[in-house]
């Protein structure tokens, strides 16, 4: 047992292998001073998974933003903004327009952004709040009389091709820039007139068949039931009138007149 023993003491170790040598280093022991950080002071993983989602989504509402305030407005900025608005505005475009009426507005105001930007857009949208609310007025009475629009006064793509007819005519000539920049602003005023008649036309029928007293016959000037078509009211007229100025001076406001 002694003799065992003392060769045990005497047998050498195995010499370390070279590549335990090398990364030696590696395996040392951590200094006394080092932390491990605690729990508490690391950043939850759903933080750090946030900011960049935070990041993107805001990049995202940037561009669209300065897609938007392209100047000069493009086709891209001008579907965009109209997608927008039609999403935001859709509870007010359903009470106005049909189905198929909506999808004409859509292409309207697309037309217009691009041809006159968000200041000829404000125009229309202003021309076809007016036009609607006044449609509404007095529906009931419109109904038992027979004069009132068909749909509850929710109008088609008919009426409002031929209500902007005009008006698309303009907008057209003032994107391929028709007769240089000297004729720009002639397509601005036709643009403007076009919807103010309309407007005009729109708001002394409606009123003239909800209030209207005494209505006449433009061709013979004979008194004729109200609703009666080509028949005119003092009402209806000055209602009419109204509406037009109310019309140019937002088309005035928005730098869409000379």
């Amino acid at each position: 047992m002694a003799l065992s023993t003392h060769l045990l003491l005497h047998i050498k170790p195995p010499p370390v292998p070279s590549f335990i040598k090398s990364h030696r280093s590696s395996f040392s022991i951590l200094p006394r001073n080092f932390l491990i950080p605690s729990p508490c002071h690391r950043k939850p993983i759903k933080e750090i998974v946030m900011k960049p989602q935070a990041a993107s989504v805001q990049s995202a509402v940037s561009e669209v933003m300065s897609l938007i305030q392209s100047s000069p407005p493009t086709w891209q900025s001008a579907i965009l903004s109209n997608l927008l608005i039609f999403l935001l505005g859709s509870p007010i475009l359903v009470s106005g327009l049909s189905v198929s009426g909506i999808a004409a507005a859509f292409l309207l105001g697309t037309l217009t952004w691009r041809a006159f930007g968000s200041s000829g857009f404000l125009l229309v949208a202003t021309y076809f709040v007016i036009g609607t609310a006044v449609t509404k007025v007095r529906m009931a009475q419109k109904e038992a009389e027979g004069v009132a629009e068909k749909r509850k006064g929710r109008r088609g793509p008919g009426s409002v091709i031929g209500s902007s007819a005009a008006g698309c005519i303009c907008a057209f000539l003032a994107i391929f820039g028709a007769g240089g920049t000297g004729y720009s602003r002639l397509w601005q005023l036709g643009f403007v007139a076009s919807f103010c008649t309309k407007l005009s036309d729109t708001v002394s029928s409606e009123i003239g068949k909800a209030y209207g007293k005494t209505t006449y016959l433009v061709t013979t000037l004979k008194v004729v039931p109200r609703g009666t078509e080509g028949a005119v009211s003092v009402e209806g007229t000055f209602a009419g009138l109204l509406a037009a100025i109310l019309l140019a001076f937002v088309g005035c406001l928005v730098d869409n007149c000379p």
